[in-house]
């Protein structure tokens, strides 16, 4: 593996998880965003609305919206609906909530050049190390 395909940031939470990313750029939404009950993306206009954030490596730049995303985006776990990780470009108050009450992987605050929602892509297979603070990208999604 190219240590290009390894991004460090800080670790964050948690140990390690494996799964597919689901890279959403702009974040989501956590009042109208998500639906708590199911994990899927309600936020209309969402490139990924209809889509289920279940057990994927949630690849975001931080939480977007009111104090309340926190609650929105643990009460998935609450409900067995939460990503099986976050990959973080910059860790927030509501973020650091939300990964600390869930106890997932977690890994943040990434250097200007290694942004994680520009270098993973939806659909490739990543491994997590919230201790050690690594994303592997262990395959490319065969997406463009």
């Amino acid at each position: 593996m190219a240590k290009s395909d390894i991004l460090c940031g800080r670790p964050s939470g948690g140990k390690l998880a494996e799964g597919y990313a689901l890279v959403c750029k702009n974040s989501i939404m956590g009042w109208n965003g998500i639906d708590v009950e199911t994990g899927i993306i309600t936020e209309k206009g969402h490139p990924y609305q209809g889509i289920s954030i279940e057990n994927t490596i949630l690849v975001i730049p931080g939480s977007r919206g009111s104090i309340g995303w926190s609650d929105f985006f643990y009460g998935c776990h609450l409900n067995g609906h939460g990503p099986a990780a976050y990959v973080l470009t910059k860790m927030d108050s509501k973020c650091g909530t939300a990964v600390v009450m869930a106890g997932v992987p977690c890994v943040s605050d990434f250097p200007e050049d290694q942004d994680p929602c520009e270098l993973i892509r939806t659909g490739d297979y990543v491994k997590v190390n919230g201790e050690k603070g690594t994303v592997e990208i262990l395959e490319r999604s065969v997406r463009a």
